[in-house]
């Protein structure tokens, strides 16, 4: 079922463990060239282009490129009463946590009348991706609006492809349980486009002046460019990202899911099969990584895969992933090995399942999320925990961080310094210019004092 990596007695710095460690083959850069064309498309013209791409790609032609607010309320009206709860309560959690990462500015006197301030400005528009290929993702709606109305952003707009399943008055639309979770967050501003064009949609924005499909609710449909894409996406939407970061930023380029299991001879191997099993049905291309000191845990484990993966629903997307060279049991000597494969390898999800769970979890230095002990599983972080799973991917997680409100904040420092704070340090900017050799920056100074340095 997973094959073992057997690191016990070697020297585990981290240029070996980088190359030895399984990752998921995921060549965006083979993509580039692919997406370029389609990009190119939507930016030249426009809604045309996302129609037809969008029954090229996803077998179905949006009637309307923007989701109706009719069709947003039913999708809200038609939905079963135990599953909005799941959403208002991972919706409610979710705000609590990320409500306490609203950044405040700080104005720092550094000197008598010579002031900086860190002012924290939320982006102007963002646009926000839904998957929506293999499975239906609500939850990542709640993950990518959530922070960006506590980050006060002015204006977000969110895209998921269009369903060929959906009949009826959702015919053409992203499936109806993403509008649902949309209109409980209050986002009216709903795209029925995916792929690498969503992304070429967000970056160039589009007017659509078909003269049929082109009004909604009574006004034309005009998508206005936006500063930041984030959410997650398959390959295509990651190379579009690439392509367009500049014109646009970008949350991050997220490669398929991926669980690490730091585990002793502590951990239930039924529980940790179930883990490794959770994030396999996401992708064939998902990595389920469990490394341990006990040869014990990792023959349970074993024993358990063989026991619970025939009896999944997807269970030949999971044996896919499982069989895969990005999913490994990786044997070590010790809990400190044990500690240096799972920073070296920095996973998107990080379970710790040991004796004193928590110590241990506080020498982690490198993961997008981390999750303590017995009863905090990975799927626990990905709808209620009120953390966030839009996480780094591919090693990432060692430069950088999940989504959160300051992914939709910019930090400006606000520089305020009166004559004779300026004429205090003036000597020494002068000094500092000459020695760069770029004069005019000092005489920017001294033209301020008579053309004079100021003593």
């Amino acid at each position: 079922m997973m094959s073992s990596l057997d690191l016990r007695g070697r020297t585990l710095d981290v240029r070996f463990l980088r190359q030895a460690l399984p990752r998921a083959e995921f060549d965006v850069t083979a993509a580039l060239e692919q997406v370029r064309p389609i990009c190119e498309d939507v930016e030249h013209r426009g809604a045309a282009a996302l129609r037809e791409l969008g029954e090229r790609f996803d077998g179905v032609r949006p009637t309307h490129l923007r989701v109706p607010r009719a069709v947003l309320r039913s999708a809200l009206d038609r939905l079963d009463p135990d599953l909005r709860a799941a959403l208002e309560e991972s919706i409610r959690r979710a705000r609590i946590v990320h409500a306490d990462q609203r950044r405040t500015d700080t104005t720092t006197q550094v000197v008598p009348g010579g002031t900086v301030t860190e002012r924290w400005v939320p982006v102007d528009r963002v646009g926000l991706y839904v998957p929506g290929g293999l499975a239906v993702y609500p939850s990542s709606v709640i993950m990518n609006v959530v922070p960006a109305q506590l980050a006060e952003v002015g204006s977000l707009a969110v895209a998921s492809p269009p369903q060929r399943e959906n009949v009826g008055e959702f015919a053409g639309y992203p499936n109806p349980t993403i509008l649902a979770a949309c209109a409980l967050l209050g986002v009216d501003e709903v795209y029925a486009v995916g792929g690498a064009q969503a992304v070429a949609m967000f970056a160039h924005g589009f007017v659509d002046d078909d003269p049929q499909f082109g009004e909604v609710d009574g006004e034309p449909v005009v998508c206005d460019p936006v500063s930041l894409v984030t959410g997650p996406g398959n390959i295509w939407v990651v190379a579009a990202k690439r392509l367009l970061k500049g014109l646009i930023g970008i949350d991050a380029e997220a490669g398929p899911t991926e669980i690490a299991i730091l585990a002793d001879d502590s951990a239930d191997p039924d529980h940790v099969a179930a883990d490794l099993v959770s994030q396999a049905e996401h992708d064939p291309l998902a990595a389920s990584v469990l490394v341990t000191d006990s040869e014990e845990l990792a023959e349970g484990t074993l024993r358990a895969l063989a026991r619970r993966v025939p009896a999944t629903k997807h269970a030949e997307r999971v044996t896919e992933a499982l069989e895969g060279t990005q999913s490994r049991i990786v044997l070590v000597d010790d809990l400190d090995a044990g500690l240096d494969v799972v920073n070296a390898y920095a996973a998107e999800h990080l379970e710790i399942q040991t004796r004193d769970a928590a110590d241990v979890a506080a020498r982690v230095r490198n993961a997008g999320a981390v999750f303590v002990g017995p009863h905090s599983p990975v799927s626990l972080g990905d709808y209620a925990a009120g953390s966030n799973h839009v996480l780094p991917t591919a090693g990432c997680a060692c430069h950088s961080s999940g989504l959160s409100v300051q992914s939709f904040l910019r930090g400006i420092h606000v520089v305020d310094y009166d004559e004779p704070a300026l004429r205090e340090v003036a000597r020494h900017v002068v000094t500092l210019a000459q020695s760069e050799d770029l004069p005019a920056h000092g005489e920017a100074v001294t033209a301020r004092f008579g053309d004079e340095v100021p003593r």
